[in-house]
């Protein structure tokens, strides 16, 4: 490290600095500016000390890596010793760090599973709505069932299959936080809609087992229950990240659980800082799921919330098709690419398998005007721990 106190600010920045980058991709008419870029394995920059954080930004933002930065020696050495440089951000999303160990898993198995009582059941579909949607409440109390933010538990449904066998467990995702809608770390909560489709052959209108017997379930009858699993959709603990959520019909599960946590809950030893950025779609605004308390989230917390919705059946995208989730994302592209750059965001999608599809074209489009292959960066982003994915 340098002794910086003993440079005069003047001298300092007229020093010359040279950048070792590899993995540059120039946007020619966008991003040019005087130092010499071009396409290489590791090309080298020479920029005066004055302009080093504007061109670290630029690096950046053309996916180059900064992988060395040294003083460029004019003649005879400066009396004046270098400055240091500042920390240029990764191009790559860095490897996340081993974390999660502590996460309870499989405290219940489907061989000795936990016998809880429903507390509450009710519907979360507005007059004008489409299906049915409840949201549930089950009683802990009695066990040691304990999850965090993003896990599932299983449900069995009771009785026999076809076959006479009994009913395989269904994972559901986790609808509140840790501490459970009553904040006393005794209950966890579900929302779950009735799964109804049509016969391929018959076509005979056809109920999802454990859905139809879970919407059905009376105030106080016993439910088995499994787990808690699942390590993939888990809540960074940095109070200062930012969360993308994506999320589609009963999707927004886990996503309230992480809202209720971050704006509804007081805690001790987090208090979100950050910002969380929800975009939900739905066929009608009456199937919008906890319209109401997200709403208020948003009204209270306009700089650390934003809620953006895409209402299929009542707006339009910009061609005058249906408005889906992965048309919102086409329109935010931009800002979305710019916010998932960053270290500190993280980005989950819960909900139908379909949408990832189109979700992946709009990001595509956004990385490609800075020269970046989206299918390479968003493998970066996995491997980093920052891009979750729930589907089905």
């Amino acid at each position: 490290m340098y002794n910086s106190s003993a440079a005069d600010s003047s001298s300092a920045g007229s020093r010359l600095f040279r950048y070792e980058v590899t993995g540059l991709r120039q946007n020619a008419e966008t991003d040019r500016m005087d130092a010499p870029i071009r396409s290489s394995s590791s090309i080298f920059i020479t920029v005066p000390y004055s302009r080093m954080n504007e061109e670290m930004r630029r690096i950046t933002r053309m996916g180059g890596k900064i992988v060395r930065i040294e003083p460029v020696e004019l003649g005879k050495a400066s009396s004046v010793p270098p400055q240091p440089a500042p920390a240029a951000p990764a191009a790559a999303p860095a490897k996340a760090k081993a974390k999660h160990a502590d996460v309870p898993v499989n405290i219940y198995r489907p061989n000795n599973p936990y016998i809880g009582k429903c507390l509450s059941n009710y519907e979360l579909v507005r007059e004008g709505g489409i299906g049915t949607v409840r949201h549930l409440t089950f009683d802990l109390s009695a066990g040691d069932l304990h999850y965090v933010e993003g896990q599932s538990i299983g449900i069995i449904p009771p009785g026999t299959d076809a076959q006479g066998k009994p009913h395989k467990l269904r994972l559901y995702s986790i609808a509140s936080t840790r501490h459970g809608d009553n904040g006393d770390d005794k209950t966890v909560s579900l929302c779950v809609r009735q799964l109804e489709y049509k016969h391929p052959e018959t076509g005979e209108t056809v109920y999802g087992v454990c859905s139809t017997y879970l919407c059905n379930l009376e105030v106080g009858a016993d439910v088995a229950i499994t787990g808690p699993v699942g390590k993939e959709m888990l809540l960074p603990d940095d109070p200062n990240a930012t969360v993308i959520m994506m999320a589609t019909g009963t999707g927004i599960a886990p996503f309230r659980a992480y809202l209720w946590r971050m704006f509804k809950e007081t805690h001790a030893d987090y208090k979100f800082n950050g910002f969380a950025w929800l975009i939900f779609g739905i066929p009608f605004t009456a199937n919008i799921l906890y319209k109401d308390d997200l709403e208020a989230i948003a009204a209270q917390y306009p700089d650390h919330f934003q809620l953006t919705y895409a209402i299929s059946r009542e707006q339009q995208n910009a061609t005058g098709g249906k408005m889906y989730i992965q048309d919102r994302v086409a329109e935010q592209a931009d800002r979305l690419w710019e916010l998932i750059q960053q270290e500190k965001t993280h980005t989950y999608i819960c909900g139908l398998k379909g949408m990832e599809d189109g979700i992946d074209k709009a990001l595509s489009e956004a990385a490609a005007k800075q020269g970046v292959t989206w299918s390479d960066y968003q493998k970066d982003l996995k491997r980093a721990g920052r891009w979750h994915v729930e589907t089905y």
